[in-house]
């Protein structure tokens, strides 16, 4: 499904409107330029799981953890690793065993460890609000 946003607070919902759809497990790989409104995105996607706290880049800390709604959360940043092999080895496999939402950034850099995922793609849009998201692999959204 194709959607357009115009301001991190429509992108925010969007993530939130997808929420109730995603299930024990789900993992999200998100694409997008620096600054597309992927950790935006995100904040809306904890909001509908019911987590009332802040949610912030795990950019410099690899991943962060959203605990206390429905499901946890667990927020990467792949930006800065090399391939998927150093992605077990900060523990892929125990965060997919929790049995949460693992949220992607930058997972074109670890492809070969995202299959049958949900694929988000941020884009900006014609203005610097405006986001063109694609969200393909889920049911019921």
């Amino acid at each position: 499904m194709e959607y357009e946003t115009h301001s991190a607070a429509e992108t925010e919902a969007l993530g939130e409107r997808l929420a109730p759809a995603l299930g024990r497990g789900t993992v999200l790989a998100y694409t997008g330029d620096l600054g597309a409104g992927k950790t935006a995105f995100t904040r809306g996607l904890a909001r509908g799981l019911g987590f009332t706290g802040r949610v912030t880049s795990p950019t410099f800390t690899i991943v962060n953890e959203y605990e206390g709604g429905r499901l946890p959360l667990f927020h990467f940043d792949m930006y800065r690793l090399g391939g998927s092999d150093e992605l077990y080895d900060i523990g892929w496999e125990d965060y997919l065993a929790r049995g949460g939402i693992c949220a992607v950034e930058w997972s074109e850099n670890v492809e070969d460890a995202l299959e049958g995922c949900v694929r988000v793609d941020i884009r900006r849009g014609g203005d610097e609000e405006s986001r063109n998201i694609t969200i393909t692999g889920v049911e019921g959204f």
